[in-house]
């Protein structure tokens, strides 16, 4: 997959820093062998050169080098079994074809040692690995996976070194993922010749994506002298050029030991792994200069301005102000650790939260919608870089916004930041490097990932709290020491370009009219014997896409290798001034995990559709004493974060019945309990929503958030609004996070007068902040649960007042048990509508994409049903064994396939697809090949392994317990899941598959999002939206 690394690294802004552990002991003891190692030690054609302890994160470092092929080494030894293996290549392309891209894809194709057909996919089914994936950025080419079981982990080590050093290269594998000449039917040579391939479209979608796209340019332009100034996942007209020839020349010179950073994490012994890559690849390699270094980039002596332009967005709150600008200084080079470490600081005390200055000089005075696609720090590249700008703009307002950016950074450097803020930032380091997370590998692997690349040093970066106490003394020695970097970096900085996009309305016309220009010029080049050629190869891959692949050289594990039980998660129950309470021990590093789930049971029907804008304003709105920029001031201070979220909970028994909600999370520092408890009842007791000039805020970047996701998520879209009419907690998922939602968003922000919302927060707040119909979760080390137990009480005394028996709105309301063995105590209230009618609806949304979203939804069974599981295994398998190959092979959309919700709907789904009606039929041979039965015992072991990967992957300290507090689903419950899902046969697929999936036998709903399509427009069968 190509990866924006800006976007990528916007949710890593701070780094998450987490991790897991199974069994938690003061002293690591991975951590502590590891430490035995001694600098100069040669291991299995290693050199050991720096064994260091980093005890903040639990680890221990080793950092080692190959010693005849110079390839680079880091292990972090930690008492974690999720275990991760990465190696990343420095690709540094010089064109925007995306050869560093479309490599990536074509070596998971086949390799020397598994010459099969897509090893890649295919190991997704033999192994039990928690991730498994590839990454193209500007500059490198990473291949992460990670497992819990250490056969699999060497499995997939050979897999991965084969692929990587050794892999086919087959000119077919080059056709089918990166671009060909094709018929549009490929049976037919007299049909029209199209461009088709995996890359290509997943570009062309990720083109339509205009936060993508200015990102995009915004780097191109920056860094206009080198690898930077071209598009690294390919640029879709330029995809085309690209040979087959140039791709392998590519590999030679890239991916080659010399050019390569391995690094490996978790509980496993280093030794196997150095034993391992040493046999299977690196011994048979050389040492040579790769030279793929890339060079400063020269500096100019004045600032540059430029433009671009981009499709009109029919989503937009206000369709007139649909501009971007954005001003990006080139910073310096991101191997300096502290220097990255103190500007990415500086960064969010300059743009992050509304006590922010460019928040109160950009956001707030509404000129746009949010900041910029691309905000803030970036050290994606070999110099970083910083950015500020405004997106949902109007042209007119372009000087004022280029003013107050520079007047911004002019008051930043006479007033500086308030010491709370810098307390805030440090505090909420602290707490990111206690949260255990279950990818922590993964985390770490992204985060040294890109200083790494550029030889940087990687150990420097895992010790934040020598960054921390640096930091600490750099400003107690200088008090001015943030505002000289403003100064040096910002005010007297002249390597800056200022950026604007405006959307023009022949945009994607003009894409398509180019896109047709390139594919005549191509056409017209071909003689008759090349045409026929081209056919010939069409049907060629047909055919070989067609095959049945024989995957037995590929290493697997067995159905025998699974744990056949689950390890149990033990809770408390009891009650806090009347309120149930669910208590969990875990070890949480001294955190404390606070959840609460509220009941919608009373809301009226009318403001249903405001529940998602009320979760998201009633923290950010201000409480108690506090305005709002005071209470995101105390939040940052004094918790991990604080938010409410819809939930809509399908019942594990009963199709129709469900429960719905709002869940309010939060954690802290055991030492705050008190501050965060205080937060939440100022919030129950005192919330403030008169603010109407805040509020405008939250909802024009709420509406604008909503209309940027479309394009990455547009398959959720279509799979919710499939399920729409299916079952009545689909309808409800469509009101709270469907198409439904964004529309809704839409007129909200366009509405003049917001004064008819702000009277219905408080109606709703009235419904849902109820003690009455509420229960609550704390995850906390053993040690802390008497005292947190404590404060709960104490909170719950303060927020009584806001206690009132409420009519539910519907009389339909069964109970269910919270503690199953205890049927008289606390129950969770959920909405029965055994009347409900499904009905059949197909809905077409027309969206300014070059590519589809398209998806069928079916009315299956639920959780506890004994066909459930089989269903399960049905759905992985039909993706593996046959949509896989009709939807992303031949179709040539980026991914498709089926899955089975635990809401009871089974649901087809296709990802940035190049045809829409066609994958529809694609769905229903999908159903004709699981009916007939041609699957052997082969798939449905493998189907069983992957289902059981999601199954049992590892699940954090923090989030233990939480699907018995949430949906009722006990340990026994999943265990007994896990027997049905060993049980499954042959006999049980084909039966699930002729009772639920057939056509006579379903009630469907199908949803596709894309551009204007005339068959669908022709058939009356279809709502068009």
């Amino acid at each position: 997959m190509f990866r924006q690394t800006k976007a990528m690294l916007q949710k890593l802004r701070y780094l998450s820093f987490n991790g897991q552990q199974h069994t938690w002991r003061l002293k690591s003891t991975s951590a502590e062998r590891a430490l035995q190692y001694q600098q100069g030690q040669k291991i299995h054609g290693f050199t050991v050169k720096e064994v260091v302890a980093v005890p903040d994160l639990f680890l221990t470092a080793v950092k080692l080098t190959h010693d005849k092929t110079g390839a680079q080494y880091l292990h972090a030894a930690r008492d974690d079994s999720n275990n991760l293996f990465s190696v990343q290549f420095r690709t540094t392309p010089m064109d925007s074809t995306g050869v560093p891209h479309i490599l990536e894809h074509t070596v998971l194709c086949g390799s020397e040692k598994y010459p099969c057909r897509d090893p890649f996919f295919k190991m997704l089914n033999r192994s039990l690995s928690t991730f498994m994936n590839a990454f193209t950025a500007s500059d490198y080419t990473m291949y992460p996976f990670s497992t819990q079981n250490g056969k699999d982990f060497q499995n997939l080590l050979s897999v991965y070194l084969d692929a990587v050093f050794f892999p086919c290269l087959r000119e077919q594998d080059f056709w089918q993922e990166g671009w060909r000449l094709e018929n549009e039917n490929p049976k037919d040579p007299n049909s029209p010749l199209v461009f088709k391939g995996v890359v290509f479209n997943e570009m062309k979608g990720a083109f339509s994506d205009n936060e993508r796209l200015y990102a995009q340019h915004l780097q191109n332009k920056l860094y206009p002298d080198h690898t930077y100034s071209v598009v690294s996942g390919g640029e879709p007209l330029i995809i085309p050029d690209l040979t087959w020839e140039q791709l392998r020349q590519f590999h030679a010179t890239h991916y080659h030991p010399s050019n390569a950073r391995f690094f490996t994490y978790g509980d496993l012994p280093l030794e196997q792994h150095l034993k391992q890559i040493e046999e299977e690849a690196l011994s048979k390699f050389e040492r040579i200069d790769p030279n793929t270094e890339v060079p400063p980039q020269p500096h100019w002596s004045s600032p540059r301005e430029d433009h671009v332009t981009c499709s009109p967005d029919a989503l937009a709150p206000d369709p007139t102000r649909q501009n971007t600008l954005c001003v990006s200084y080139l910073l310096g080079d991101i191997t300096d650790a502290f220097e990255g470490f103190t500007l990415s600081l500086l960064s969010s005390l300059m743009i992050s939260g509304p006590n922010s200055p460019f928040y109160k000089a950009l956001i707030e005075p509404k000129i746009g919608t949010d900041f910029s696609s691309v905000v803030g720090y970036d050290g994606s590249t070999k110099e970083a870089s910083f950015s500020i700008g405004l997106q949902g703009m109007a042209e007119e307002d372009t000087e004022r916004v280029k003013q107050i950016i520079n007047q911004t950074i002019d008051d930043i450097i006479e007033n500086g930041f308030v010491e709370e803020r810098i307390e805030a930032l440090l505090h909420k380091i602290e707490i990111q490097m206690k949260h255990q997370s279950t990818n922590f590998g993964l985390s770490l692997a992204s985060y040294i990932a890109s200083s790494w690349n550029h030889d940087g040093d990687p150990v420097q970066l895992l010790q934040i709290s020598d960054s921390v106490a640096t930091f600490r003394q750099a400003l107690a020695e200088n008090p001015r020491f943030l505002q000289d970097k403003v100064k040096h970096y910002f005010k007297e900085n002249t390597h800056r370009l200022t950026l604007s996009m405006s959307p023009d309305e022949a945009y994607l016309e003009k894409q398509a009219k180019a896109e047709e220009e390139k594919l005549q010029k191509k056409i017209q080049a071909l003689s008759d014997s090349d045409r026929k050629e081209i056919y010939e190869k069409g049907l060629e891959l047909l055919d070989a896409q067609s095959k049945t692949q024989d995957a037995s050289c590929l290493p697997a594990l067995k159905v025998s290798d699974i744990q056949p039980t689950i390890p149990l998660t033990p809770v408390q129950i009891s009650t806090a001034g009347g309120v149930p309470v669910q208590y969990c021990e875990q070890p949480t590093n001294g955190l404390v995990y606070f959840r609460a789930m509220c009941s919608l049971n009373t809301l009226p029907e009318d403001l249903r559709l405001y529940v998602p804008l009320f979760c998201s304003v009633i923290t950010r709105m201000g409480c108690g004493g506090l305005d709002y920029r005071q209470q995101a001031q105390q939040m940052d201070l004094r918790t991990g974060g604080m938010s409410v979220s819809t939930q809509v909970i399908p019942d594990s028994t009963q199709l129709d019945v469900y429960e719905q909600g709002v869940l309010l999370s939060s954690s802290c520092l055991e030492r705050n309990l008190p501050h965060m408890f205080q937060l939440w009842s100022d919030i129950f007791n005192s919330p403030h929503f008169d603010d109407e000039e805040r509020l405008r805020v939250l909802v024009m970047m709420s509406a604008q958030e909503l209309a940027n996701g479309i394009s990455y998520s547009g398959h959720m879209y279509a799979m919710t609004r499939a399920g729409r009419h299916l079952t009545p907690a689909g309808d409800l998922q469509e009101s709270f996070s469907g198409m439904e939602q964004v529309k809704f968003m839409k007129r909200i922000a366009e509405m003049s007068d917001l004064g008819p919302v702000i009277r219905t927060l408080p109606r709703i707040k009235k419904h849902l902040l109820n003690p009455d119909s509420m229960r609550c979760a704390i995850n906390s080390t053993p040690q802390k649960l008497s005292d947190t137990a404590a404060q709960l009480e104490s909170f719950i005394k303060d927020i009584a007042e806001n206690r009132r028996e409420r009519k539910p709105i519907r009389a339909n309301v069964i109970e269910r048990p919270l503690d199953p063995l205890d049927d008289s105590g606390p129950s969770r209230k959920l909405i029965s509508e055994l009347n409900f009618q499904p009905c059949q609806m197909k809905t077409f949304f027309q969206m300014p994409f070059p590519v589809n979203f398209v998806s069928e939804s079916l009315r299956t069974v639920p959780f506890s049903h004994e066909d459930y599981a089989s269903l399960c295994l049905l759905a992985r398998m039909m993706t593996a064994k046959f949509l896989h190959g009709e939807i992303r092979e031949k179709g040539g959309a980026y991914g498709g396939g089926a899955r089975m919700g635990g809401g009871g709907l089974f649901s087809f789904y296709s990802y940035r697809d190049p045809n829409s009606v066609g994958t529809l039929s694609a769905f229903r041979k999908g159903v004709d090949w699981a009916k007939s039965g041609q699957f052997t015992q082969q798939d449905i072991d493998e189907a069983k392994l992957s289902v059981f990967s999601a199954v049992d992957s590892p699940v954090a300290p923090a989030d233990k317990g939480m699907g018995l507090f949430l949906s009722g689903v006990t340990d026994e419950m999943k265990q007994s899941h896990r027997e049905r899902l060993f049980a499954v046969t042959h006999k049980n697929l084909v039966d699930v598959a002729k009772r639920y999936l057939s056509i006579g036998q379903r009630t469907c709903g199908a949803a596709i999002l894309g551009p204007e399509n005339e068959t669908i427009e022709k058939d009356p069968s279809w709502i068009v939206k």
